[in-house]
């Protein structure tokens, strides 16, 4: 299977290329992108472990002189201090402005490498190569790059395009069942806000929660639909001032529920499937959708083994006040993104908080 979507950003255009074994590729994909030669690799030990030494010989058969990094794993590693670390790297390896930073691995590789290509000289290049299913089809995408500052998610960031995004659904092979249960939130995300065919397509598959039940042609389905689903709205709205932020669907509470509980102990794609379970029922009872929408969307979030309820010891007022950080807050008010129907949602800041405080009571 090989795939090709286009981002269409005018002089900030690139490619999502998705095939089999194309991680054997790198050196030559982004040899036609007339880069310079220094390429600063980051990784974690465990994804460099598998295809870190993959990653540099095709880099380096390719011409390009090859520096690497590996970063802690984990969302609580998220942060300036990790970021320091890849600047001191890059200082110590000279990379000019005509370099670039190749992200090999998950969504916090992908948000650090991606702010510090944003941010080394004002920014240098930056090549995404997801090794998860939610990088795969969300967080590699449309150049949001940032870390956690520790009272908030990604509050410290920027708007940073790749280069290129380059996906090899084979290693997914490698990937923690844990893992691509959190993936999977993202896909059902864009089912609810976008692709009504691909909600059907996952209702219709009889196991969800692991890769080795997941049928081959589901799984390409999944990721050219995700893709094309991401490139269509990042398209339209490159920096969030508009269409873009329906791609928070589920983020709005999750990442409160994320930050409260200092990032250790949900996936990020466990705090969004809460999320989107809260958020579809906040629509539920402001008569927004109807209630078998609600029905459908929480069997299917079930289904791939995400959590539906609030973590133990996590307070809702302390969920309400740190809503308030979140990035979508504007004037004093909160944002939240609501379905309407599978495949349609609304952006609105008339949410009572009564009406949240009452929604996640029921979700303890």
């Amino acid at each position: 299977m090989t795939s090709i979507i286009n981002v269409n950003l005018g002089e900030k255009s690139y490619e999502i290329a998705i095939a089999s074994a194309s991680l054997d590729q790198l050196g030559q994909q982004m040899s036609q992108l007339q880069l310079g030669k220094k390429v600063l690799l980051v990784s974690n030990p465990m994804i460099f472990k598998h295809y870190g030494e993959r990653a540099i010989a095709s880099l380096k058969n390719a011409g390009f002189e090859v520096a690497s990094c590996n970063l802690p794993p984990g969302e609580r590693y998220k942060t300036l201090n990790s970021i320091q670390k890849l600047y001191d790297i890059a200082l110590e390896n000279r990379l000019e402005r005509s370099s670039t930073m190749v992200a090999l691995g998950g969504g916090v590789v992908g948000d650090m490498t991606g702010f510090a290509a944003a941010t080394w000289l004002r920014g240098i290049n930056v090549v995404q190569v997801p090794t998860t299913l939610l990088a795969m089809v969300d967080s590699a995408i449309g150049g949001k790059t940032g870390v956690n500052h520790p009272h908030g998610k990604n509050l410290i960031g920027a708007f940073h395009q790749p280069r290129r995004v380059l996906i090899d659904p084979e290693v997914l092979k490698t990937l923690p069942t844990r893992e691509f249960r959190a993936g999977m939130a993202e896909v059902i995300k864009y089912g609810i806000i976008w692709d009504a065919d691909l909600f059907a397509q996952l209702e219709a598959s009889k196991h969800l929660d692991q890769l080795r039940y997941v049928k081959t042609d589901l799984i390409n389905n999944i990721l050219t639909h995700s893709c094309q689903a991401k490139a269509d709205v990042v398209g339209k709205d490159e920096k969030e001032s508009g269409l873009r932020a329906i791609l928070n669907y589920g983020h709005t509470i999750g990442h409160a529920v994320e930050s409260l509980t200092g990032y250790r102990l949900l996936k990020h794609g466990e705090a969004v499937g809460i999320g989107m379970v809260a958020a579809g029922q906040i629509s539920l009872e402001l008569g927004l959708w109807q209630k078998q929408d609600t029905e459908r969307q929480n069997a299917l979030i079930e289904k791939t083994g995400l959590p539906t309820k609030l973590p133990a010891g996590v307070e809702i007022e302390a969920i309400i006040d740190a809503l308030q950080l979140d990035k979508k807050v504007k004037s004093g008010q909160v944002r939240f993104v609501l379905p309407t129907k599978i495949g349609e949602v609304t952006i609105t800041d008339q949410v009572p908080t009564d009406t949240i405080r009452q929604v996640l009571q029921g979700m303890q």
